[in-house]
């Protein structure tokens, strides 16, 4: 009986690894950077089938399961055969993914696992008595999980399995998405299709897109979601919406995801029959306290709330001329008995404050440094203004050394052309990170504020706006998720390397072929200045046109609201061009310590590249390369495009290493972001010479259109507008 069982069993997974090499041989990207490509090297694939014979795993648990299934899917490709699962000793060369407690007492003592923190792991390679054994251990299934990722990645490199020793623990505490998605299935600011949450078919029906987004998390220690919009609606608050949102936590739990929901603070009004949302009123109080028991019930280990209030239209407690003080250790005090978290975004900034919008934030926020409840993170944007292709680190970073700060990067390209654009942004990222607040001297790194170093924080986190939707490869731009991918990597660990963390990719990616990997490497790590050089060149920013942010708009005047339009950034005129942020202006430069102010108020010190952000100035003055700022406005624009020229010609190059589908896709869409390069150039250079009557540097192409021209582009329908009823 047993025999026949046996056959069949190894006939299904035969037919199983022909018909998902046959799925995952169209190249459209779905798998992701989890693509488990049989080994191409014969060679290395001999030496990985002699070395995992066998693995050696625990039973039980649903993570342990998924464990299971991961190591099945990925060894059976990778070494294109059978996994074997068996005991500690069945076979002289073994793979034991177990947690330390449960480890086989010869083994234990190879490992010290007061080294490895929550969530963290080990990889070691062992010899004993003629026998190998690659080991992966840790003191949590969590750890045990992320620790198998990292086993996969290492044979989807084709890195050598001898001598490893490796331990590694998050760093940051919460490391979760942020997805802006609505209820009817739109994105705001999303570029890859609609919501990949079916809310009308949960939660009866699981999408195994939701199993396969769990997963891809998890290779990159992403462990929170947050299911929706900032811009929030009550509605997800309500039973219905719960049972809905328990099904996916049911689903992400194995993978040690943790669900948070936006509330919408005026909920108590809309869903639950109050007359107010007053913070301090004893019945709002009550029904808060209500709602999260009701959700804890629904959901026991609910991450907590995500909240914008009195932002950009969206209710708040100043509604009731309370502070976010106030709002926020409300909800603060409802989580707090479950162990859940309130998220308070500090973008904020209001029609009715004449002061400089970078300056607006800090000025909430930091005077009540302290008081916030143990609970409460602040989650700040990289940049003072908003995901701008460059901006200065936020001068929030450093200046609260009392409260949890939460780092808020953008993943999709809001002002970074969308999904069409090649824009790799882990190394905006690491900029970010690397910079220095100097708030407590000189390496007072804002990773170390991020990840809780620099003051002794208890609870840290990162979030990454999402870029993920229903489009086939997930980002739309195949290349879009190696920024998803690169967010995961830094929430897990801020000081890794952008040019680390795209070898990986491409390597898990496309091919290890370094034919490939370093060219391509080199074309993503300055693909990132080339589109600061073609949109925002010298320290310019948000120029972007009306409501949807889909190309140039430096003209755009006439909104309601002066810090809507770009002409209030860019402050063209006769006499010249930039902010004015120093003392003599806004004095937005006073927010950060005096070593950042003093070095970004002097012209000799002041970096070109963040030049016109702290500095309005004359049409002629001089850069450092001795050019007028004019001329070198001018030959900043015409690099961007030449940039952009090159990476098309070194993707034509790649064509033998790449699947015709991808390398097809990719070339098509960086001719796109030539076209618009050259858009970006002309308009902005043509518009500005209104001011400066000077004639473009002769570095610089002539502008194929006329500026009435592109004034008169318009946009209605670009994706990702934000619907009119939040």
């Amino acid at each position: 009986m047993i025999q026949p069982l046996k056959i069949k069993t190894n006939c299904l997974f035969i037919v199983f690894l022909l018909i998902s090499n046959a799925l995952f041989s169209m190249g459209n990207g779905y798998d992701l950077w989890l693509d488990y490509r049989k080994i191409s090297d014969d060679a290395l694939l001999r030496a990985y089938r002699d070395q995992v014979q066998a693995i050696h795993l625990g039973e039980g648990s649903e993570t342990l399961r998924a464990i299971q299934k991961e190591l099945n899917m990925g060894l059976g490709r990778l070494l294109d055969r059978e996994v074997v699962f068996g005991h500690y000793g069945d076979k002289e060369n073994m793979l034991v993914v177990s947690m330390l407690a449960h480890l086989p007492n010869e083994l234990k003592g190879y490992i010290d696992g007061s080294k490895l923190n929550k969530e963290g792991y080990a990889i070691k390679s062992i010899r004993q008595e003629g026998r190998s054994y690659v080991l992966v251990t840790s003191n949590d299934e969590l750890g045990l999980l992320y620790g198998t990722f990292h086993f996969l990645r290492l044979l989807q490199m084709h890195s050598p399995l001898d001598g490893l020793d490796i331990e590694e623990s998050p760093k940051v505490d919460i490391r979760m998405l942020n997805h802006w998605d609505n209820l009817d299935r739109t994105v705001e600011r999303g570029y890859s299709g609609f919501s990949i949450w079916n809310w009308h078919t949960l939660p009866d029906y699981i999408d195994q897109r939701y199993i396969d987004y769990a997963r891809a998390n998890a290779s990159i220690g992403i462990n929170g979601t947050a299911l929706t919009n900032v811009n929030a609606n009550g509605l997800i608050l309500t039973p219905q919406y719960l049972e809905k949102v328990k099904a996916l936590a049911d689903v992400f739990r194995p993978y040690g995801i943790k669900v948070y929901l936006t509330a919408r603070f005026s909920a108590p009004i809309e869903i639950g029959g109050l007359e107010t949302a007053d913070p301090l009123d004893p019945k709002v109080i009550q029904w808060w306290k209500d709602k999260v028991a009701e959700i804890y019930k629904h959901i026991p280990d609910f991450g907590g709330f995500l909240v914008k209030a009195n932002s950009e239209g969206q209710p708040g407690p100043q509604n009731y001329g309370r502070t976010h003080l106030d709002g926020a250790n409300l909800l603060a005090d409802a989580l707090a008995p479950f162990q859940g978290v309130v998220i308070w975004r500090a973008f904020v900034y209001s029609e009715h404050d004449p002061t400089d919008r970078a300056k607006q934030a800090y000025s909430e926020f930091v005077p009540d440094d302290g008081k916030y409840r143990d609970n409460v993170l602040i989650q700040v944007k990289n940049g003072a203004i908003d995901f701008q292709p460059r901006e200065p680190f936020h001068p929030m970073f450093g200046a609260m050394p009392q409260t949890p700060l939460m780092m808020e990067f953008q993943i999709t390209k809001e002002y970074l052309g969308f999904a069409t654009h090649l824009v790799y942004l882990p190394k905006l990222f690491e900029e970010v990170l690397q910079s220095d607040s100097y708030s407590k001297g000189k390496g007072s790194y804002v990773a170390k504020v991020i990840d809780g170093s620099l003051d002794h924080k208890k609870l840290t986190g990162m979030a990454g706006v999402a870029n993920i939707g229903t489009d086939a490869n997930w980002t739309g731009h195949p290349f879009g998720q190696a920024d998803w991918y690169g967010f995961g990597r830094l929430a897990w660990d801020p000081y890794l390397d952008s040019g680390t963390i795209a070898n990986e990719w491409l390597r898990c990616t496309f091919t290890n072929d370094i034919n490939f990997v370093e060219p391509v490497r080199k074309m993503m790590l300055e693909s990132r200045e080339a589109v600061v050089n073609y949109m925002t060149p010298l320290g310019l920013h948000h120029m972007f046109d009306t409501g949807h942010h889909y190309g140039p708009g430096p003209w755009v005047d006439n909104l309601s609201r002066p810090e809507w339009n770009p002409v209030y950034y860019h402050k063209a005129d006769a006499q010249g061009i930039g902010f004015d942020r120093t003392s003599t202006g806004s004095n937005a430069l006073a927010q950060y310590a005096p070593e950042v102010e003093k070095r970004f108020s002097n012209l000799d010190t002041c970096p070109e590249e963040y030049l016109l952000w702290f500095h309005h100035l004359p049409w002629d003055h001089q850069l450092r390369n001795g050019r007028t700022l004019w001329d070198g406005l001018g030959m900043k624009y015409q690099q961007g495009v030449d940039q952009v020229r090159t990476m098309i010609q070194t993707w034509e190059e790649m064509e033998p290493y790449v699947d015709e589908f991808r390398h097809h896709q990719v070339s098509q869409l960086l001719d796109i972001q030539l076209k618009e390069a050259k858009w970006w150039r002309d308009a902005c250079m043509l518009y500005f010479q209104t001011y400066s009557k000077m004639d473009f540097p002769k570095e610089m192409e002539k502008p194929e259109n006329t500026l009435e021209y592109y004034k008169s582009l318009q946009f209605p329908f670009a994706p990702g507008i934000r619907p009119t009823w939040n």
